[in-house]
């Protein structure tokens, strides 16, 4: 009896997987595919429609100053704004994905990673389509997937040479500093006074939050804004302490708000605390503000990218005059392409002039306005730099 079950059984399935590879049944289902068939094309390429449909550009590219680096939250390089042009003429977003090399970007293109490659790469590839943006004697260009011929012909319909002129001036002035709009005022109202500006209420009454001396932070809102509370930059930072719109955001600041003066203050100095907390590590309370301070300039990544290499080439990862000639240095390609360098090509010496513009306004702030709290800011008052950051490796 059990054999005769057994024997049953085994036709069944025979005769079940016979069926199955004859012919799938095309069942639709809600979403408008089709079991059975495969719903994405093997190989991932998103033609021009695709890409408008879905409301989303993506280039691939490597990180330094002629490609894409992060700016103050903002993206910018000679690739990453041409490519923004041309995805703000499709109509959609635009995603930036960082490749650590050529291979890397060919490679993601064709899984379907990525759209386009923002890069100017030799034309010798196999698989890809050259189109696009190019420089000198064409022989160099941006790449698509060689069957998405629609996407191809939109790029080279687009793009024209005066496009490299014209990106390369409005960079330019950008980072000159004349693209951030606000008045300049005098950085001391009142020296008989004692008077820094109309703001020394609030910078006293929020500076505790940040664990600071209130002349401090009102030596980086000068650096920040000059004193206009109407101050914004390029890149969308606005307010006395310069907050980008998507850190207001985290901060809990309403867009409505970001102008006045106490809510940007306060905000600000939240978000210095929290960069507090993000260097605990380093143990002196002065060497940790100047640590903050780089990082509310440069951001905390690129930061601890330059603690890394400092580390690396036997230098004091936690004090600032041994990392500082790092963050300098991740403005040249063999230090930002360096295997424990997380976040890239930054420029570095705006960071580093910031901070030293601070410390020493802070400096004479202390000299001129009483009342601040230097407890546990060891030696207290910033001291000059004993040298100028000497660099030899």
């Amino acid at each position: 009896m059990m054999r005769h079950r057994y024997l049953l059984w085994l036709l069944l399935l025979l005769t079940t997987v016979g069926a199955c590879s004859q012919k799938k049944e095309r069942i639709n289902t809600p979403w408008g595919t089709t079991l059975g068939e495969d719903s994405v094309p093997s190989s991932g390429a998103f033609a021009l429609k695709d890409i408008v449909d879905h409301g989303e550009l993506i280039m691939l590219t490597l990180t330094g100053p002629e490609n894409y680096y992060d700016y103050h939250g903002h993206g910018m390089g000679l690739q990453y704004l041409l490519c923004e042009k041309f995805a703000k003429t499709l109509g959609v977003s635009l995603r930036v994905e960082v490749c650590k090399d050529t291979a890397e970007m060919v490679k993601k293109l064709k899984g379907g990673d990525g759209d386009l490659i923002a890069f100017f790469l030799p034309d010798t590839i196999r698989g890809l389509r050259f189109c696009g943006a190019t420089q000198g004697d064409s022989s160099h260009r941006w790449a698509v997937l060689a069957e998405n011929r629609s996407l191809a012909d939109t790029l080279n319909g687009w793009f024209r040479p005066a496009l490299l002129t014209q990106i390369k001036a409005e960079e330019r002035f950008v980072l000159s500093g004349q693209s951030i709009k606000r008045h300049v005022y005098s950085p001391m109202l009142d020296r008989s006074g004692g008077i820094i500006s109309h703001y020394d209420p609030l910078f006293k009454k929020y500076a505790p939050t940040a664990r600071w001396d209130w002349r401090l932070l009102a030596a980086q809102c000068y650096q920040e804004s000059t004193f206009d509370p109407q101050a914004r930059s390029w890149t969308g930072a606005c307010g006395l302490m310069q907050i980008m719109p998507a850190t207001a955001a985290h901060l809990g600041l309403p867009a409505a708000q970001m102008h006045e003066p106490e809510p940007n203050i306060a905000a600000a100095t939240r978000y210095l605390r929290e960069l507090d907390g993000k260097f605990a590590d380093i143990a002196h309370r002065m060497e940790r503000i100047r640590f903050v301070l780089a990082s509310y300039n440069g951001g905390p990544g690129h930061i601890r990218d330059a603690m890394a290499l400092a580390r690396k080439h036997g230098f004091n990862p936690h004090c600032w005059e041994e990392v500082a000639p790092f963050v300098l240095r991740l403005s040249s390609a063999s230090f930002y392409n360096d295997p424990v360098v997380r976040y890239g090509y930054m420029r570095g010496s705006e960071t580093v002039d910031y901070v030293r513009r601070i410390l020493g306004r802070w400096e004479q702030y202390s000299s001129m306005a009483p009342g601040g709290s230097l407890e546990g800011f060891g030696s207290a008052i910033p001291q000059k730099a004993t040298k100028k950051y000497r660099f030899h490796l």
